[in-house]
């Protein structure tokens, strides 16, 4: 029987905390190559990570 709506969403959501929580680990000691590739793996993740690249100061386009 499938999940409900709600609870796929739910799954969802713990999915992607696990892996903010991942990519906030290796940010600390990535390389500027590395950050950008973390920024579009979380464009990939989530309609609104523009608020979370902004935060962490990732992502910025020179």
């Amino acid at each position: 029987m499938p999940l409900s709506e709600r609870k796929q969403e739910l799954k969802r959501r713990r999915h992607r905390k696990k892996k903010y929580e991942i990519f906030a680990r290796k940010l600390v000691k990535a390389t500027v190559s590395e950050k950008t590739v973390i920024a579009e793996k979380l464009r990939c993740l989530t309609p609104g990570c523009e608020v979370l690249i902004e935060a962490w100061d990732i992502g910025k386009k020179r």
